[in-house]
């Protein structure tokens, strides 16, 4: 009598109804794919998706180093520059809009208002809109890469900096004011230590991010390893297309491990 006053047996009704609840959800969704147009699958699309299986799983293991020219190592190498840099562009251009942004630093709503204005008109355009644009100003290559991802990054990095300055205690600010102490020095003994670990933690966020989004933008010509992928997807060498995206999973990986435990000991 105990036992089953302290574990109560669950009734069989309550499971019917349970059961009856995925058949039904089971039956809905097989109704709603049964809609579903298949006449846009070619006839070789059986094989196409069986070579690129087999290439995935048979990488060209020749291509990690190259030594007459580009290879696998080269265009990772690339991809990470390509972040680093773009991240640092970013970090260090998007503090003035961050400041500018913060509700209890700015002087004003309409000043405030003004900068996060300008930090949600840059997230607007993708980074692969940015690098198309440079593409045209300074032609294609890593450069453009460099600056679309760091003219990209400035409107997050700029919003989640101000979140992190409009967060900070003001009861340092307040004492160094009532000493004497004018903002330059307030800001930089009493804002600065206060919002420095929170901006490097997000900026190592934010470059596992553009770490991803590098790796992409050479499809359309702004350098990194996303150029010879798009090369070797047009020209079906399956294989390749595997050790590049096995190295591609392969640098993620290690870089997100590294942030995650840098920011970790940071915050």
């Amino acid at each position: 009598m105990m036992k089953n006053a302290a574990y109560p047996i669950k009734p069989k009704r309550s499971r019917w109804k349970l059961w009856s609840i995925y058949i039904v959800l089971f039956l809905i969704y097989v109704w709603a794919l049964s809609g579903v147009p298949l006449e846009g699958f070619k006839e070789t699309a059986g094989q196409i998706s069986k070579a690129i299986i087999n290439g995935l799983f048979s990488p060209d293991w020749d291509y990690v180093y190259l030594p007459e020219g580009e290879d696998l190592l080269r265009g990772l190498l690339d991809t990470l520059a390509i972040a680093i840099l773009g991240t640092f562009v970013s970090a260090f251009l998007c503090v003035p809009f961050a400041f500018w942004a913060a509700n209890n630093l700015s002087k004003g709503v309409i000043l405030t208002q003004s900068g996060k204005f300008m930090l949600s008109f840059v997230r607007t355009f993708p980074e692969l809109v940015m690098a198309l644009i440079f593409i045209k100003v300074v032609g294609p290559g890593s450069f453009a890469g460099v600056l679309a991802l760091g003219l990209h990054s400035i409107g997050m990095l700029g919003k989640l900096f101000a979140e992190e300055i409009e967060n900070i205690d003001l009861g340092p600010t307040e004492a160094l004011k009532a000493t004497g102490a004018n903002p330059i020095q307030m800001l930089w003994f009493a804002v600065v230590p206060q919002v420095i670990p929170g901006f490097i933690s997000y900026t190592l966020y934010r470059f596992e991010i553009n770490l991803r989004s590098a790796s992409v933008l050479g499809i359309i010509g702004a350098g990194g390893i996303g150029t010879p992928l798009i090369f070797a997807i047009q020209s079906r060498n399956w294989s390749r297309v595997g050790i590049i995206l096995l190295g591609i999973i392969v640098m993620v990986t290690i870089i997100d491990m590294i942030s995650s435990s840098i920011r970790k000991r940071i915050v």
